[in-house]
């Protein structure tokens, strides 16, 4: 499989984290956690972290500026989907949400309008916890698109 999966681990939760581990070392998928601080990885042949500067959307650029077509992005940032989506790359959020370019527009568009709604002071609320279902979602998501990639 010559797919590269890209993980913004700045904000990724460890489970998620578990889950693409046990992933790379059982399909031997080269994936790569980029983040502006130490993220702890296992010794793997498949498994690398990369650290990068300090400030705002330096992971994010890192991996936008790397992604190829038919790489996976784990990240909950809709604007870095969006960009790695627009370089004909997948992008999957830890709760199992798959962007690709059918629905990244959708989903730009409702993050804008949450932002409207906060920026006029409207109380929006954040994400719920991520729970067993989520972990298992999130799970299978991956399969079906790690199944599909070594298909195709």
């Amino acid at each position: 499989m010559a797919l590269t999966i890209w993980v913004d681990a700045d904000a990724c939760p460890a489970v998620i984290r578990d889950v693409l581990f046990r992933a790379a070392n059982r399909l031997a998928v080269t994936t790569t956690l980029v983040a502006n601080h130490h993220i702890r990885a296992p010794r793997s042949p498949h498994i690398h972290s990369v650290q990068v500067a300090s400030g705002f959307d330096k992971a994010d650029d890192h991996i936008a500026d790397r992604v190829s077509a038919g790489d996976l992005v784990i990240t909950g940032d809709i604007p870095l989907a969006a960009r790695v989506v627009e370089a004909g790359a997948t992008a999957l959020n830890p709760r199992g949400t798959l962007y690709d370019a059918e629905s990244i527009r959708e989903h730009l568009g409702r993050r804008d309008f949450m932002e409207e709604l906060r920026s006029a002071g409207v109380e929006t609320g954040g994400p719920s916890s991520l729970g067993k279902a989520d972990v298992q979602t999130f799970a299978n998501a991956l399969d079906r698109f790690l199944a599909r990639a070594n298909r195709g």
